[in-house]
């Protein structure tokens, strides 16, 4: 039976927020994708708020986003760049003002950016846009001024230091991070989990200091923290946050398990304050566990209910000492093909169970359990360091894909590939020559995969349609276009000795044809240059401090080696030799991606964007269903990078507009020359 605690009376949440005045999110001013031909003709948008691609699709209810423009100044002027939102129609065109004057002759229609040579550090800019056909041009943004270099610094309030109870100092860095329009503005918020320093692998003991949350503006402003407490211990793989607007309010929620003592944004203790289930090892193994979603914008605690399942026995996860018990896993999926649920997990070494719940502005509801104990013991030992979300079999409903075994919408298992545990996971439309979704996954025991260190799969039956061979565990892969001689994504694993760090391994086309044994870094992919190939994600670790500089880097395919476009100097990578950003995602101007890293000394979040101009054109990278769910999934774990739900590469074909319910009208932009 759940229990419910019960939290100080709030006043009632908004179902929408009034839109500040100049907000982005008229961005949408023309008649929405697939919007009735009886629109005004004037260029003015209908009272739609929605897109679609078919009148018998499912619509997601979405986010509605302002079209985030950016302008930095170069040497060769000021590259300017803007979002192609979800439900812009294809027709859609831009034009580029410079301090009051229109820049531009005609329309851009074949990207959403430009590098303007006249332009100066001093300038200020404002894009409008028009209909294809029509005369009607209405302003997209307001007026933005440039930046002075090509990253945007969100200055933290960094946590102050503490002792543990035997005696040992700890300090704060800043960890992994996600995104949600936590105030219904049509900008996106930062939230931010901060590690201590003595944070700790499950395998290893030792006391932590408290896991603290917060939530960030982009000018720094900090809107709430969360101390979850001394009863949640601090780890890669301990806290898995979610940020999603589940209960369609136009405003995001964030969920995170609890404990006794977390204290919420608005200072309310859940659960008993002065508990302590600490052993003198430091691990918690003892005491209530709980699942809480908090309002987004304050920080709020508005329900919590028992976390699914309860720890029960210790043993029973695989060890004694609380390693394996203690493996969570979070993310969210179109289970309906509609609304958003939240997915949150336990254990994957031996039993699992997946736990779904909805969120209807004022209570979590459980929607179904999956629980290896009770589906049969194949299910056992089949989950991953992270998960994915994707609609792998055509239903319009999202399936999670947890490691080597996927479960369906309706929680039953569709299929089991019986591979064993993994490192790595990378789900997408990998292969555009074969229909559906593919997943290509690393493998770890040898005996459960059949010496094969990672493989190629069908998404949808988990037929393995080609595989690396290895004879030990295999802790990196990574899949995405990087070589346009070979059509669809590459995939390839490290090899040789297995070290993280390997060039040695096996690169393969999407057909599965061995490309070489010369591979690069299998860490992270980033769409960084101006062409549809992927770059390389990766950091320059530096074994004594163990912290590394993020780097993104070009594949050199006819050489076989990297070359480095770009280093994120004076900020650091996350989680050792991980190495992940503390978040990746297409957070600014056109459709390719934002690395944000932690300064040095974790006084601010540094948001770095590209200025390399693009000649190609795609709906911002958010508006995608299975891009936009592996950023909430992305901070999971093992971090990984998100995909598409189309195949982005060399020779890909224009994708489809999603199907998307939007949670707040749009509002027209005003003519230009009124």
């Amino acid at each position: 039976m759940t229990t419910r605690l019960r939290h100080p009376a709030a006043p009632p949440r908004r179902k929408s927020r009034p839109l500040a005045a100049g907000a982005l999110t008229l961005g949408l001013l023309l008649p929405p994708v697939g919007a009735a031909s009886a629109a005004a003709d004037d260029g003015s948008t209908s009272s739609s708020t929605t897109s679609s691609t078919s009148s018998t699709t499912p619509q997601r209810q979405a986010e509605r986003i302002d079209r985030s423009p950016v302008a930095v100044a170069t040497g060769d002027g000021v590259y300017v760049g803007w979002r192609m939102l979800g439900d812009d129609p294809e027709a859609i065109g831009f034009h580029v003002y410079r301090d009051g004057e229109r820049i531009t002759d005609r329309p851009i229609t074949g990207s959403t950016n430009l590098v303007d040579p006249d332009g100066t550090a001093a300038s200020t800019y404002r894009i409008s846009a028009v209909a294809g056909g029509s005369a009607v041009e209405r302003w997209a943004t307001e007026e933005f001024t440039v930046w002075d270099q090509q990253t945007l610094d969100v200055p933290l309030d960094k946590p102050a230091d503490g002792t543990t109870p035997d005696g040992k100092a700890y300090s704060y860095r800043a960890n992994d991070a996600s995104v949600g329009d936590v105030d219904g503005d049509g900008q996106y918020e930062l939230v931010l989990k901060w590690d201590p320093t003595n944070s700790q692998d499950n395998s290893k003991g030792g006391y932590t200091g408290n896991v603290l949350v917060d939530a960030y503006e982009l000018d720094g402003t900090r809107l709430w923290r969360i101390d979850l407490g001394r009863n949640v211990r601090a780890g890669a793989h301990y806290t898995q946050l979610q940020v999603f607007d589940y209960d369609g309010d136009g405003r995001a929620e964030v969920m995170a398990k609890t404990a006794d003592g977390t204290v919420d944004g608005a200072g309310t203790v859940i659960g008993d304050a002065d508990a302590d289930y600490r052993n003198a090892s430091g691990y918690v193994l003892a005491g209530p566990e709980f699942l809480t979603v908090f309002d987004g914008e304050t920080g709020a605690a508005l329900d919590t209910v028992d976390y699914t399942p309860p720890r029960g026995t210790v043993t029973d996860w695989g060890d004694g000492y609380g390693n394996r018990v203690d493996r969570f896993l979070a993310g969210t999926a179109y289970l309906d093909g509609e609304h958003p649920s939240a997915i949150f997990s336990r254990g994957y070494y031996t039993r699992a169970v997946i736990a779904a719940y909805d969120f209807d502005g004022e209570h979590l509801t459980q929607r179904w359990v999956f629980d290896s104990k009770t589906a049969g013991k194949e299910y056992e030992g089949q989950g991953n360091h992270n998960l994915s979300v994707a609609d792998v079999d055509g239903d319009a409903r999202d399936e999670i894909v947890f490691g080597s075994m996927t479960i369906d919408d309706d929680g039953s298992a569709l299929y089991n590939t019986r591979l064993g545990h993994g490192d790595a996971l990378h789900v997408g439309d990998l292969d555009p020559c074969r229909p559906g979704l593919e997943v290509f996954a690393a493998h770890e025991s040898m005996s459960a995969s059949g010496n094969r260190g990672a493989t190629f799969r069908d998404a949808a039956t988990g037929e393995v349609l080609w595989s690396i061979p290895a004879t030990r565990d295999t802790g990196r892969a990574a899949a995405g276009d990087i070589d346009p001689r070979y059509a669809g994504a590459e995939g390839w694993a490290v090899g040789g000795d297995a070290a993280w760090n390997s060039r040695v391994g096996e690169l393969h086309a999407a057909s599965g044809e061995l490309i070489g044994n010369t591979i690069p870094a299998a860490n992270f992919l980033t769409y960084w240059d101006g062409d549809l190939l992927a770059e390389i994600g990766d950091h320059d670790f530096d074994e004594g401090p163990r912290t590394g500089v993020p780097t993104i880097a070009k594949w050199d395919y006819e050489n076989g080696e990297e070359v480095e476009i770009y280093r994120a100097t004076g900020t650091l990578s996350n989680n050792d030799t991980k190495g992940n950003p503390a978040l990746q995602a297409d957070l600014f101007g056109d459709w390719r991606e934002e690395i944000v890293t932690r300064t040095e000394d974790s006084t601010a979040l540094r948001i770095a964007t590209t200025v390399i101009p693009t000649e190609h054109r795609l709906r911002t990278l958010m508006s995608d269903p299975v891009y936009r769910l592996g950023v909430a999934w992305q901070n999971t774990a093992y971090n990984q990078p998100p995909h598409t739900s189309y195949f982005l590469g060399e020779g890909m074909t224009t994708p489809a507009a999603p199907s998307l319910a939007y949670t707040t009208p749009a509002r027209p932009g005003e003519k230009v020359g009124r």
